[in-house]
């Protein structure tokens, strides 16, 4: 179960948006882990067609969320779908846009450093050396 929580007082919070809290200490501050980095992908708003795919460059990734840039319009708590190279179709919510760039809070936690692996890239070798018998 997820639990929400009414945000304010935070630059570019919408008074009574409600965001999850996964991800965040008892008072509100992020304590996910987050990698800066620069990775394509697209952001597609739930109630758009398939081909509705707006390319975005990715500026960090955690576990529980993103910051990209995004030029688009978009409302916090807005369902969306973020297609991640390595993770693939990962759905989740908006949870603020400002200045030409979007956060997003996944639905469900995915693993960040999937989308880091080289494309192409195969699972790490077993690092046991098994002997036949």
């Amino acid at each position: 179960m997820i639990e929400t929580r009414i945000t304010k007082g935070r630059t570019g919070d919408t008074p009574g948006r409600r965001l999850t809290n996964r991800g965040r200490d008892n008072q509100g501050r992020r304590v996910s882990a987050r990698d800066s980095l620069f990775l394509a992908a697209t952001i597609r708003r739930r109630t758009d067609s398939e081909e509705e795919l707006v390319p975005v460059r990715i500026r960090n990734l955690s576990a529980v969320g993103l910051m990209a840039d995004y030029e688009r319009e978009a409302e916090p708590g807005e369902p969306v779908i973020v297609t991640l190279r390595g993770i693939g179709k990962v759905p989740g919510m908006v949870a603020w846009v400002e200045k030409g760039r979007i956060g997003v809070a996944f639905d469900e936690d995915v693993d960040p450093m999937l989308a880091r692996r080289p494309v192409g890239a195969q699972a790490a070798p077993d690092p046991i050396q098994h002997r036949p018998l």
